[in-house]
């Protein structure tokens, strides 16, 4: 039995060391690696997820019921699927179109698929909480560059702000007669409150699939993720309407650039709007800063452009003793000195060096080989090469 528990203690080890691991010289690893542990609070959400009673806790399908087709239909596809395979087997690979694999994948598994991504990005948790629907209306989306060329957008794909600052065109399937609502939202573009999201754009009472024929609610507003904010997210959603619906709470004067105004709840739309619309559709892309954005916040929203910096605590420092053993005291003695003091003495280092009335001196090309003046102490010497050789808090210099 000891032998058996030892080979699979070793057989762990094994598949652990399989793990690139980066470990600082003279350093022990406990526990599991960083790449593969959980933290504390994963550990705890995964505990109160298994407790949860599945009676009260699942996830609601809100989204359009797959039709079933009928005998006759479903004879008639296998044998067009049996035909097309022989036809296949006497062509050459290249003859194959991968247009009409992504228009049969479109039909069979893509609602699937995309469901999948949506859930990886959080998507159907932070729009629509406990809910989730099947995208079963293929949306192609395409934003228009000024070279004439086009940017779709997939499912997570990144597009910057100035790629994406015109209105795209979107197209989908849809009887003359069905009415349509389009929404883009931004569950993570909100700049003052925590659970609210931003709206780009809103249609209302598209008939059939003619965008241009709709009802604008809220017009077109390009995305603009602040600088330190990362990528945010920004959703296409489209809704299946079963008659036409009075917007007339959520409509906005154009073009609305008080961001204030445009505060969107999605669950609460949909909560409000249920009875009336069906989510049929989704498409999403990534977005974060470029250089447009300083321009867009002064110029177009008229405000100052936000930018967000993570704060790093101080680093610890020990009380000061009388007599640091086994440290070097000029560091030891700046580690507790103002900052301000030190930024002073290496600015009128500088200042030495500079003589705005004479070319600047041309630097050594090996400064390690440069006499040194065995006198001076270690600490003043080692000061000097570090000036040399621009090192630490003499790289500006």
């Amino acid at each position: 039995m000891s032998l058996l528990i030892n080979q699979v203690k070793l057989g762990r080890n094994l598949l652990s060391l399989t793990q690139p691991l980066f470990l600082q010289p003279n350093r022990e690893l406990r526990g599991k690696a960083p790449d593969v542990a959980r933290s504390l609070k994963q550990r705890l959400d995964e505990i109160s997820r298994a407790k949860r009673d599945p009676n009260l806790h699942f996830k609601v399908n809100i989204g359009l019921p797959h039709l079933k087709p009928s005998r006759g239909e479903e004879y008639s596809c296998r044998q067009k699927i049996l035909r097309s395979r022989k036809g296949l087997q006497s062509l050459p690979n290249e003859q194959i179109s991968l247009e009409e694999i992504r228009k049969e994948w479109l039909k069979t598994s893509a609602p699937f698929h995309i469901r999948a991504v949506a859930e990886h990005y959080n998507i159907f948790e932070d729009l629509f909480g406990e809910a989730f629907f099947l995208p079963r209306i293929p949306l192609s989306i395409k934003y228009e560059q000024p070279d004439g060329s086009n940017l779709p957008v997939y499912f997570g794909n990144q597009i910057k702000p100035k790629e994406a600052a015109v209105a795209p065109s979107v197209v989908f399937e849809g009887d003359p007669s069905s009415l349509w609502s389009l929404v883009l939202t931004n569950p993570d573009g909100h700049l003052s409150e925590k659970d609210a999201e931003c709206v780009h754009w809103f249609i209302g009472n598209i008939p059939g699939n003619d965008i241009k024929k709709g009802e604008e609610i809220v017009s077109y507003l390009q995305p603009f993720p602040p600088r330190g904010t990362g990528s945010q997210r920004l959703v296409f959603v489209l809704y299946k309407q079963e008659k036409i619906i009075d917007f007339s709470s959520y409509r906005k004067s154009a073009p609305c650039l008080e961001l204030a105004n445009r505060t969107f709840h999605m669950k609460r739309f949909y909560r409000e709007m249920q009875d009336s619309i069906t989510p049929a559709g989704l498409s999403f892309f990534q977005s974060d800063w470029d250089d447009s954005l300083t321009e867009f916040f002064h110029k177009t929203l008229n405000m100052k452009e936000p930018i967000y910096d993570f704060d790093f605590p101080e680093p610890y420092k020990k009380p000061p003793v009388w007599f640091p053993k086994k440290a070097a005291f000029n560091l030891y003695l700046d580690k507790h000195r103002d900052p301000k003091q030190i930024s002073k003495e290496l600015l009128l280092k500088r200042m030495k060096t500079v003589d705005p009335f004479e070319p600047k001196k041309p630097e050594p090309k090996y400064p390690n080989a440069l006499p040194e003046d065995n006198k001076l102490p270690s600490w003043v010497r080692v000061e000097i090469r570090k000036q040399r050789l621009k090192w630490g808090r003499y790289s500006d210099m």
